[in-house]
């Protein structure tokens, strides 16, 4: 049954091809229209209103909107004929005193006025200088359009069921991994993991009689033995009886045993876990799942790695910026500059999100107490044991030793007489090394 149970949730948060498909094609489909459409809008809505003709400017000169993310001057004349119409830029209908294309489509000097690629965004104004900015949405905003697209295609990948989202049978599978790591650090059964991760409204709803059994044996397990005897241990029935609300029981009583006999991280992965059930319900809740993915792996696995990355986007934005101050990349072709400042937001944006989750070191005078007590009761085991080997130490000393050499002489005499040549020369040598150790004792004695 155990074998079924553990192959049934093994099969449960598998990862298969139907996750990577859902997420991969999302992420590209994704990237693809932040790239091409998302930055391409937001970009002008960013540039033009800072630097299109303003003030007197704006009264001697025209400018208007052509078809598709392309703003340019015009004289005052065709400004009013231009307005409104949506007509591709021309070479006959600006000034080149200011100019913004932000499209994907490539321009002459001889038709449209000014020359651009098909892979470039264009910008002209006088505030910018003299000549015009080229930015390269390839170098400077992938990494910007990759981050968006990753980002949306995640929360909705939480939002699917288990059996199509990637992240969310990632959270299915964290669930069931931090009450395997409880069940270590505890040697607590299965069964009373869940009961102590169940929601308050699903443990209510079990029988009494397993909870209690349960619960006797937390409570049982989180006694800490006191060596001198000095005062009373308090009883499971003295603070459990047949009328007890058994969620205040566990929520107040033994998540502080809990928290005193073992750490104040076991029970924050007792209490994420009892969350992260909200989140298997209802995928809305995303913060739920999140909180314990994050704080109980992402965080415990791979926080050397994201800060280590933090550091190493630090180091190419400094390398960028030195080349750019030895005058290597021209003012007027910032792409590079950006696709650093880009990579850094990225990095520290994850080591911020990262940090959130972290969870708090204890203080290292708590853990020592901890530590103390958790050993209390294996000591007081241990000297149980020391008692019970004096006293076999003790009846070997007397008349027993008599009977102990008889019978290890009677086992010895019975093995010799295997049929076996090997087995004899092996037992006839250890007969008389013990015959004669025993015998070398009796001589001392005497």
């Amino acid at each position: 049954m155990v074998k079924n149970a553990n192959t049934i949730r093994q099969n449960r948060t598998k990862i298969g091809a139907q996750h990577l498909g859902i997420f991969f094609s999302m992420l590209v489909l994704l990237f693809l229209l932040f790239l091409f459409s998302v930055i391409p809008w937001g970009t002008a809505q960013f540039v033009v209103p800072l630097f299109q003709p303003s003030g007197d400017k704006l009264d001697k000169t025209g400018f208007v909107k052509f078809d598709g993310l392309v703003w340019a001057s015009t004289t005052k004349d065709k400004e009013s004929a231009i307005k409104g119409k949506n007509l591709k830029i021309s070479k006959d209908l600006i000034n080149k005193d200011y100019i913004f294309d932000f499209t994907y489509q490539e321009r002459t000097l001889e038709k449209d006025g000014y020359v651009k690629g098909s892979n470039e965004f264009y910008t002209r104004s006088e505030v910018l200088g003299e000549n015009a900015i080229i930015l390269e949405p390839y170098i400077g905003f992938s990494i910007l359009a990759l981050d968006l697209a990753l980002v949306i295609t995640a929360l909705f990948s939480i939002l699917l069921p288990s059996r199509l989202g990637l992240i969310a049978i990632l959270f299915d599978r964290q669930i069931e991994d931090t009450k395997v790591k409880i069940r270590l650090q505890t040697g607590f059964t299965d069964q009373i993991v869940d009961l102590l991760t169940l929601p308050d409204d699903k443990l209510a709803e079990k029988d009494f009689d397993e909870v209690k059994g349960a619960f006797r044996l937390v409570w049982n397990r989180t006694t800490v033995e006191d060596m001198d005897g000095g005062f009373r241990q308090a009883k499971f029935e003295d603070f459990f009886h047949d009328d007890i609300n058994v969620v205040e029981f566990r929520n107040n009583t033994l998540y502080s045993r809990i928290k005193e006999f073992f750490s104040d991280f076991l029970v924050k992965e007792i209490l994420d876990t009892k969350s992260s059930y909200q989140w298997r319900r209802n995928h809305f809740a995303i913060f739920k799942g999140l909180r314990l993915y994050m704080s109980h792996h992402i965080t415990e696995k791979y926080q050397n790695l994201v800060t280590g990355m933090a550091y190493g986007g630090a180091a190419f934005l400094i390398v960028a910026v030195g080349i750019r101050g030895l005058k290597f990349i021209p003012s007027t072709k910032p792409s590079f500059i950006l696709l650093a400042i880009f990579l850094e937001f990225t990095m520290l944006s994850l080591l911020s999100f990262t940090l959130i989750y972290t969870e708090e070191e204890e203080r290292m005078d708590k853990m020592l107490k901890k530590m103390e007590d958790a050993n209390r009761s294996q000591l007081e085991a241990l000297r149980s044991q020391q008692t019970d080997i004096h006293q076999l130490a003790n009846a070997l000393v007397g008349q027993t030793a008599d009977i102990i050499k008889t019978r290890v002489e009677k086992s010895i005499e019975q093995y010799m007489t295997s049929g076996d040549k090997v087995q004899q020369v092996i037992a006839t040598e250890v007969a008389r090394k013990i015959i004669f150790g025993l015998r070398e004792d009796d001589d001392i004695k005497k």
